[in-house]
């Protein structure tokens, strides 16, 4: 698979931030005694995460935009272009000293998103995807999963937290999905949340409130490995509204029709 300069920079970029992420895992590893200043320690790895990040990337486009979850949103030189970036996808995970957690980069051209990355570290699993060339893990083309009775399949999903006031939704969608499905997961992580359903390991995720970080490289990846993801409101915009569903083409549907109902 050889793609774009675009992503190679990106790759390249996920690459460097990551083998920063993984050394300060292990160090959060040996904090987990004293809870006191793990927290500090992983915001901290995180803002240095980012750095290594927009050094690497605005540093080979230093006219394109910028948003990032820790330093928040430039405009570029380049009104068209920009990076939406998430330095650590998963940082509750990353804590507690569980590996699966993520580096999300997306580029956008003209207000779409024309690559992903999602780099598991941890694990080194690289996704990516550009569009038309498909979507990749490592070496390996991925495809959603080819099953198409909800029975058999399992999806993913964030459950809110700490008072988030969109919990009653979810816990009505679980209280819809569960008799009619093999499964529900919540791994704390929705830019490999839905790496994995373009990796036919969920069949499905949904999720709402998200941030354009979470969401922006992960959807690329899914639709280019033949999968769907579109905003729960019919009508509404994906990345904008942070309210997103995907699935394979065979249980879209279905699936959507239990969420939105």
């Amino acid at each position: 698979m050889v793609g774009s300069a675009n992503l190679n920079i990106m790759i390249k970029a996920a690459r460097k931030a990551g083998r920063s992420l993984v050394k300060d895992f292990r160090e959060v590893e040996n904090l987990q005694v004293s809870m006191k200043g793990a927290g500090d320690f992983v915001s901290r790895a995180d803002i240095a995460a980012e750095e290594i990040l927009k050094q690497e990337l605005m540093g080979a486009r230093p006219t394109y935009g910028w948003l990032g979850e820790e330093g928040g949103g430039e405009d570029g030189q380049d009104p068209t272009r920009r990076w939406i970036v998430d330095p650590l996808d998963g940082t509750t995970n990353f804590l507690h000293g569980l590996p699966h957690w993520a580096i999300s980069i997306g580029l956008e051209h003209k207000g779409q998103i024309v690559a992903g990355v999602v780099f598991d570290a941890a694990k080194d699993e690289m996704f990516f995807a550009e569009k038309g060339a498909g979507a990749w893990m490592n070496d390996t083309r991925l495809r959603v999963s080819g099953r198409s009775r909800m029975i058999e399949s399992i999806f993913a999903t964030g459950i809110p937290f700490a008072g988030r006031a969109d919990l009653p939704e979810t816990l009505q969608d679980l209280a819809r999905l569960m008799p009619a499905c093999a499964g529900v997961r919540r791994w704390g992580a929705a830019s490999l949340d839905l790496a994995y359903v373009a990796a036919g390991r969920y069949d499905g995720y949904w999720e709402r409130r998200l941030k354009p970080w979470d969401l922006a490289a992960g959807l690329i990846i899914v639709r280019e490995a033949g999968g769907f993801a579109h905003a729960i409101d019919e009508n509404g915009d994906v990345v904008e509204d942070g309210n997103v569903i995907a699935a394979n083409e065979a249980i879209f549907d279905s699936f959507a029709k239990v969420i939105r109902s």
